[in-house]
């Protein structure tokens, strides 16, 4: 990691975070999530982090894939009955988003699937459209979701549908 790059994590405000997903985005993000799980057998977690934590920097972190499998595991995103859990983790300092799937949504829908949608997603954002980016993206997860993953008889809410914003 770069002098450059650990300066840019530690001075970028908390604040930039609320600025890209205000309270109003992300109770639209919320409900676009409950009414994606209610189609399908998958659950979802969306969490935006303003920048990787001073901890996180010491240890020499690679960047936002790890930062997101720690996150995946620290907020038991794993832990979903059919193992269908995903997390959708933007990391606004570095510019990046990252899919990570549960292996029984993984196996279905592949890495290619997950790859171009963090792209369109990194896309949108670079272009100020956090809300409207982050609601195709969900769109679209719903979407693969309903043909991979349907949903079960018994469609339990396994995991909060609230946006998290780490800041």
């Amino acid at each position: 990691m770069t002098v450059l790059r650990v300066l840019k994590h530690l001075l970028l405000p908390g604040w930039w975070g609320r600025r890209c997903f205000p309270a109003a985005s992300l109770a639209r993000i919320e409900a676009a999530i409950a009414d994606s799980e209610a189609r399908h057998g998958g659950e979802l977690r969306f969490v935006v982090e303003t920048a990787l934590p001073l901890a996180y920097l010491r240890q020499g972190a690679a960047g936002s894939h790890e930062r997101a499998v720690d996150l995946f595991a620290q907020l038991r995103v794993w832990d979903t009955e059919a193992n269908t859990g995903i997390l959708i983790y933007v990391l606004l300092a570095d510019r990046r988003v990252e899919i990570v799937a549960d292996r029984g949504i993984h196996a279905k829908v592949g890495e290619a699937a997950w790859q171009r949608l963090c792209r369109q997603m990194s896309d949108d954002f670079r272009q100020g459209n956090y809300e409207s980016g982050a609601l195709a993206a969900l769109a679209e997860v719903t979407r693969l979701l309903e043909t991979h993953v349907p949903p079960p008889a018994d469609n339990p809410n396994e995991l909060p549908d609230r946006p998290l914003l780490l800041d």
